[in-house]
């Protein structure tokens, strides 16, 4: 039964890191309405758009992986009581196949995005093209903020799993 409380414990950590993205998505709505309603020049005017749009796409980010999270722990409960060897082993697998999504889009694709922005903004000195950069250089570093927190949390549960897999292992 420690797997469960391990596991129930790690979506509800996950459940709480995702407000984080809702919070960012929040300043960022208000940011866009801020531009909207206060900015007098051109610049404040071209973040209109771009803080919009970087507010809906984290509110968006967050709310799924709210409810994709707190769905899970209910569900975890269930799948644990009918075949707890097989729960563990999908949690594993499971487990896994995040980590290699985190390194490839976490900690590759994001940073190359951010260099290509800050790029943009080194030889495209338009207003329009420097709010879109410094937005998505802004809104990069929001989710690396909160994913590489969610990065660690699921390599130390994808340890606990395999120690649990190999206990049962040996006891076999």
């Amino acid at each position: 039964m420690d797997i469960l409380k391990i596991a129930t414990e790690w979506a509800k950590a996950e459940v709480f890191s995702t407000r984080f993205f809702i919070f960012f998505a929040i300043l960022f709505l208000i940011a866009s309405i801020g531009f909207w309603q206060l900015g007098k020049t051109e610049i404040a005017r071209a973040y209109i758009i771009p803080t919009l749009v970087a507010g809906v796409l984290l509110m968006t980010i967050g709310l799924g992986l709210f409810f994709t999270n707190k769905s899970r722990i209910t569900e975890f409960e269930t799948a644990y009581n009918s075949d707890a060897s097989a729960f563990v082993e999908s949690e594993i697998m499971r487990a896994e196949r995040t980590l290699k999504e985190y390194k490839t889009v976490v900690f590759k694709a994001i940073p190359i995005i951010i260099i290509v922005a800050a790029l943009l903004i080194i030889f495209i000195n338009t207003p329009t093209w420097l709010a879109i950069s410094i937005t998505t250089i802004a809104m990069m570093i929001v989710i690396l903020f909160v994913d590489g927190t969610a990065h660690a949390r699921i390599e130390s549960y994808h340890k606990e799993l395999k120690l649990v897999d190999l206990k049962s292992e040996i006891n076999k």
